[in-house]
């Protein structure tokens, strides 16, 4: 039994070592595969050659990159550019003659050429060099000169088709593009149903335009806004943005679905929010709903909030269906406390239905009976004679 438990533990301390070994040779074996990152200054773009309209400009985006090397100012230059020709380098959209990446980190750099017009096709070779005291960088570029792209212009919809009720403010966002080889000042118009508002802003100011410069092959993101008139109904409604400039433009058709809004209101047959009322009896006050909006409401439901010991009662406590511009009538019958004294009251009267709901403070000026006043007056004729006789029998004595 003891060779036993030795000779397992044996093989199993063999075994272990012998994965050991094999890690160790894997751990070797990529470390000497695996080569140390390169050391340098680089400019690198992703197209380093590129074809330009002649009267056009292009503009070239590059990285300066800093890979294992202290940071160090290297100064920025183009070298062999044609006569007529105008270069310009930009860092973070302003010039820029210097730039000086950390270790491991890159810079980014744009390059604007403007080509005179009348220059002769063929290609044109540039270089771009960053120069340091220790270290330098250049980047060789070339430069065809071929036709000039027809202008064109493309128009984008996020959303082509949008939906909120009558009273919403409705907001399309869309892209334009400058498809073209230059330039362009595009001018921006909306055509919208009769007395519909419509603007346009950038899509993220707030500031109205009418147009907007893009450049070449650049695009801008724009919002329409759209305000129905207050007198608007519910429906499907066509827009068409049109976008125009140089004798070109497009168009981009849109779709506004308006839905209905109800609205309920709850007045006096006379709109007279004040009513009168005796203590203890019962007093009709007419009501009348109403839907001022544009879509029907279901089930609409009375109530009212009386003070303690009043009652109110509805003929109609529910409505079904008010159509757009329908009214109804409702009689409250209000009943003051027996016990209320002669004043005034506020009685809250409320509507709701699917969608809207409205509420009416009406003031109820309460009188007291007149059997009570003369029950009064009887009762003080009573004392004063009472007190009239006393004095004349006591004061004989």
């Amino acid at each position: 039994m003891r060779r036993f438990l030795f000779s397992l533990i044996t093989a199993l301390l063999v075994g272990a070592a012998q994965v050991a070994i094999g890690q160790v040779g894997i751990s070797q074996a990529w470390a000497a595969d695996a080569s140390p990152a390169p050391k340098g200054l680089w400019l690198v773009t992703d197209y380093p050659a590129l074809t330009v309209q002649s009267g056009g400009s292009a503009s070239i985006q590059m990285k300066l990159e800093n890979s294992g090397l202290p940071p160090e100012r290297s100064a920025l230059s183009v070298q062999g550019l044609p006569d007529g020709w105008k270069a310009q380098l930009l860092g973070g959209g302003q010039p820029v003659a210097a730039a000086m990446p950390f270790t491991n980190q890159s810079v980014g750099i744009e390059l604007r050429i403007d080509v005179p017009p009348g220059q002769t096709s063929g290609t044109y070779n540039l270089v771009v060099q960053a120069k340091g005291a220790a270290q330098s960088a250049s980047l060789p570029l070339q430069v065809s000169l071929g036709k000039e792209l027809p202008p064109k212009l493309d128009l984008t919809p996020k959303l082509p088709s949008l939906r909120g009720t009558v009273k919403a403010s409705f907001d399309y966002d869309f892209t334009v593009k400058n498809t073209s080889g230059r330039n362009l000042v595009i001018n921006l118009s909306a055509q919208t149903p009769q007395n519909f508002q419509a603007s346009f802003t950038e899509n993220y100011g707030s500031q109205e335009i009418g147009s907007i410069p893009v450049d070449a092959g650049q695009s801008k993101d724009l919002k329409l806004k759209v305000q129905l008139p207050a007198d608007a109904t519910a429906g499907d409604y066509k827009l068409l943005v049109q976008a125009s400039a140089e004798g070109v433009g497009a168009e981009m058709p849109l779709v506004l679905q308006a839905t209905g809004q109800s609205k309920l209101k709850l007045t006096s047959k006379d709109d007279r929010l004040s009513a009168e009322a005796e203590a203890g009896k019962v007093s009709q006050l007419h009501l009348v709903l109403s839907n001022e909006g544009t879509a029907p409401i279901e089930n609409v439901n009375l109530s009212a909030s009386p003070p303690n010991d009043w009652k109110v009662d509805f003929d109609a406590k529910t409505v079904g269906r008010l159509n757009p511009g329908e009214k109804q009538e409702i009689v409250a019958n209000v009943t003051p406390s027996a016990k209320a004294i002669a004043g005034d009251y506020m009685t809250t009267m409320r509507a709701s239905g699917s969608g809207d709901s409205a509420s009416a403070d009406f003031r109820v000026a309460v009188t007291t009976s007149t059997l009570w006043g003369v029950f009064g007056i009887l009762i003080i004729a009573i004392a004063a004679l009472v007190l009239i006789g006393a004095v004349v029998r006591f004061g004989r004595r």
